[in-house]
């Protein structure tokens, strides 16, 4: 699961890039789930104070027809069936939900999309591009957003890599904790981001539920000796960005490497520093991107705990194995696909949604220049909030975390949504 990501630690929104925020930082991408903001848009901050905050009643969905949907004959809709297909399992398995008001879509008809998809699968009659665009055709209707006070934004987050070790020694001083028993969810993980204006996790005590340690006060010694050392980094601050991506890839020093993802926050909303440094006069909006947030905080760490202390939000987490260690997860275990998985406000998607990005101005993250793609709503992110806002997944190691670092762009989003049974032609099964 992501964390803030990317953009959302660098700005004043508080969704990762692009969407996450207006980028003032695109090192904060959703402290996820897992994994997804940097932008100093972000959506904590910047919009909040723009408007008044948009509820799921305020906004609609208008069905479009396919032809209305920018690029979509010229998208890979193989890639974005094996995507849609890798949610399908998490997404049966979690069960059906209760439809939100204002929300996007059946969650019980998205079910059932998911269980003829894995039919299909399990057919072993490999899938084609165009078998792929029937199904998503012949299943669902696009449908544009409508009613929305704040404009679409894209940011992007990413998994980092860093060197670590499983003890602490003169190099690797830095610990990264596990779940401690005692803390508990108040919200599922899955709602995270869309509740997270309010402490989303408390602490378990012989006097009831009371708010979990802060970041300052685990930094200082709150969970010393209690055995929830997971790991051990060099520097306090890529502990800082990995917690805001919500997962990494850990190096230790015999070469191997090992995955950690999200598991569970101290609860505290999300504070991007990035938009701390503008407000205090220390960046400017025009200077701020992830490189220059890293490069600030580096540059003195004694500087540098004070600002990040400021964000009280702290991450937890696991390390995987087996299966699950072969790519990095969003919500509900889903395996993140680059370039496909987004990071969405569960307020109006449901887990699972297949969602078209339009960014015409995003042009650094493809070949072909133009954001033009089908995606699907596999993660969430404390600062991803809006109809239209969502974090992009660009996968992992520093190529992406660049990409992703400077993700900050307008853009839209079309929800596919399931369309009446009835109406779908009985061979349109979107098999081969």
């Amino acid at each position: 699961m992501r964390g803030p990501s990317v953009l959302r630690a660098l700005g004043p929104t508080s969704v990762k890039t692009g969407p996450l925020e207006a980028l003032v930082f695109c090192l904060a991408a959703m402290q996820i789930s897992n994994a997804p903001a940097f932008a100093v848009t972000s959506s904590n901050s910047s919009q909040s104070k723009a408007s008044p905050a948009m509820t799921p009643s305020s906004i609609s969905f208008e069905p479009i027809s396919f032809d209305d949907l920018p690029g979509w004959r010229d998208d890979n809709h193989l890639a974005a069936w094996n995507a849609f297909l890798v949610s399908c399992g998490p997404v049966l398995k979690a069960g059906p939900k209760d439809a939100k008001p204002g929300s996007a879509g059946s969650p019980q008809e998205l079910l059932d999309i998911c269980a003829r998809a894995m039919a299909i699968a399990k057919s072993k009659v490999p899938q084609t591009l165009e078998g792929a665009r029937t199904f998503f055709e012949a299943h669902f209707r696009p449908n544009r957003v409508t009613g929305s006070d704040h404009p679409g934004l894209l940011t992007g987050y990413y998994e980092p890599v860093i060197k670590g070790s499983r003890t602490p020694d003169e190099v690797f001083k830095v610990p990264i904790y596990r779940r401690p028993p005692d803390l508990v969810n108040m919200v599922p993980e899955s709602e995270r981001g869309a509740k997270s204006s309010a402490l989303t996790h408390k602490r378990k005590t012989s006097r009831g539920l009371e708010p979990y340690f802060t970041r300052s006060e685990i930094e200082e010694g709150g969970l010393s000796g209690l055995g929830l050392e997971l790991m051990y980094l060099k520097d306090a601050v890529d502990a800082f960005f990995m917690q805001v991506q919500g997962s990494g890839r850990i190096e230790l020093p015999n070469g191997d490497k090992v995955r950690i993802t999200y598991d569970g926050k101290n609860g505290y909303p999300y504070t991007s520093i990035g938009r701390v440094l503008i407000d205090d006069g220390h960046l400017t909006a025009d200077e701020m991107s992830l490189k220059t947030l890293k490069k600030w905080l580096k540059a003195d760490k004694a500087r540098a705990i004070p600002v990040m202390r400021k964000n009280h939000s702290y991450v937890f987490f696991k390390e995987l194995t087996g299966e699950e260690a072969k790519a990095p997860i969003g919500v509900n275990n889903i395996p993140l696909q680059p370039l496909r998985s987004l990071a969405v406000d569960t307020s109006y998607y449901a887990i699972g949604t297949p969602i078209y990005v339009d960014a015409p101005q995003l042009k650094h993250a493809t070949p072909p220049g133009q954001f033009h793609r089908l995606m699907i709503a596999h993660d969430v992110g404390s600062a991803i909030k809006g109809s239209e806002r969502g974090d992009i997944f660009f996968g992992s190691g520093d190529k992406a975390g660049r990409l992703a670092g400077i993700t900050k762009h307008p853009g839209h989003l079309y929800a596919l949504l399931p369309i009446d049974r009835s109406h779908a032609h009985k061979s349109a099964s979107g098999g081969p």
